[in-house]
């Protein structure tokens, strides 16, 4: 049996500082850099404010990242740091060991606590502490603000008393403190509440919008046309967006890296805009699953992928109705998509025929890694059943046709409905696996 492994005295020492009533910046300047962070998330846990106040004050890091403490409502710990701040941004000279200029309220941060946390039983690395902490500079500090991240999700509901105190915090503190926002989520909230939350973010930060279900298209464009770095756009189930998607894509500043309209009712004209619009020419991801385009005119989507055949790496057409007339059409710009890696067309009525000649010519594709693809409509009985029987030779053909082309290459077969749960898009597909010809 071997024996336990004793407490370090860096340990025992923090341990004892904590239970100290009378800690103090003035004591934190010569504590250790790597206990800073065990010592922040028991006091944070404990609801030690006085001592969170001190250790925001001399914190010896850029960034002290918050949100991955705060999966609750912690307004009692919270405000002690926003307190510290307040005094850290009131003065005109900081402790020496003070270094913090990002708040970062993100639901990220994790990696920092585990690598400090990992300290513990590891050891002081000099390289950890090299890679997080800054060397110590003078006491003059540039009146720059602070910046502070967090992802923003508004709902219909009243905001949480997390971010309703945060907010609140910041609208007061707006020429010291600039509030970031990577990832914007619109779920449904009145649109005065959604513009005054929005006149207090640097929307020049935000990269990711998502929205859902809000009738005020107009006045949404109008904030979207003040992201001038917006990179990845979702929409899923937005009623409003039928008929007007063209609104939508004229309001964006410069070209997107991904693109999501799921569960949405669109026209032939909004998937024309699509085809059209600039800011979709370096595209990399297109998810239009859950788009029903049973009734569009063959020609449409061949458009769309000739404009983003030499950037697209993730295309998602899962449950779009999609036709053997409209498959077969598309198919030759499909196979321009050269940099394409992922392609799903699950929940779609497909030929055995057509899904065979979709083979060949994915295989011509050199990036594609992941092809997920319907059971073909034969192979189902009149109610929507697929025996094993049946879907055990569905998987033979398919081998057998994977081996006459040739090449190493696995596939997912996905059955709509699935058996296990009922989903239109399958999650226990098996793969088919072809390794390529025996060795001689």
């Amino acid at each position: 049996m071997s024996a336990r492994t004793p407490p370090r005295l860096l340990d025992l020492a923090g341990r004892h500082l904590l239970r100290a009533d009378d800690l103090d910046s003035s004591t934190l300047e010569s504590l250790p850099t790597e206990l800073f962070p065990p010592l922040f998330l028991e006091a944070f846990d404990g609801y030690r404010t006085e001592t969170l106040k001190a250790m925001v004050q001399t914190w010896p890091f850029v960034r002290l990242p918050l949100g991955a403490l705060i999966e609750l409502p912690h307004v009692g710990p919270l405000q002690a740091v926003l307190e510290a701040l307040d005094v850290l941004l009131a003065q005109k000279t900081r402790s020496r060991r003070c270094k913090l200029r990002v708040l970062d309220s993100e639901n990220t941060g994790q990696n920092f606590w585990s690598m400090w946390l990992g300290a513990s039983s590891d050891g002081c690395s000099s390289s950890r502490e090299a890679a997080v902490a800054e060397p110590r500079s003078t006491t003059k500090r540039p009146s720059t603000p602070l910046k502070v991240f967090i992802d923003l999700c508004l709902k219909k509901r009243s905001l949480d008393n997390f971010l309703t105190y945060f907010l609140r915090w910041v609208e007061q503190r707006r020429s010291s403190v600039h509030l970031c926002c990577k990832k914007l989520k619109i779920v449904s909230m009145p649109m005065d509440s959604i513009v005054k939350v929005l006149s207090m973010v640097q929307l020049d930060c935000i990269q990711e919008v998502q929205k859902q279900e809000h009738d005020h298209v107009v006045q949404i464009t109008s904030q979207l046309r003040r992201l001038g770095h917006l990179l990845d756009l979702h929409l899923e189930s937005s009623s409003f967006l039928g008929g007007c998607l063209d609104q939508m894509l004229r309001c964006l500043k410069s070209p997107l890296d991904s693109l999501s309209i799921t569960k949405c009712w669109l026209t032939e004209s909004d998937l024309t805009h699509l085809s059209q619009s600039p800011d979709i020419s370096q595209l990399k991801s297109l998810d239009l699953s859950g788009v029903t385009m049973t009734d569009f005119r063959p020609e449409l989507l061949p458009v769309l992928l000739e404009r983003v055949a030499a950037t697209l790496q993730e295309l998602d057409l899962d449950v779009c109705g999609i036709t053997d007339t409209q498959l077969e059409a598309f198919l030759p710009a499909l196979s321009r998509c050269s940099q394409l890696r992922f392609f799903s067309l699950c929940g779609n009525l497909l030929s055995t025929a057509v899904m065979e000649k979709l083979l060949r010519h994915t295989a011509a594709l050199p990036c594609l890694r992941q092809e997920r693809y319907p059971a073909p409509q034969e192979s189902y009985r009149p109610r929507g059943v697929l025996p094993e029987a049946r879907l055990a030779q569905l998987r033979a053909q398919l081998l057998e046709i994977l081996r006459d082309l040739g090449k190493p290459r696995i596939i997912w077969i996905g059955l709509c409905p699935c058996p296990r749960c009922g989903e239109d898009v399958c999650p226990h597909m098996e793969p088919i696996i072809y390794s390529g010809p025996a060795p001689a």
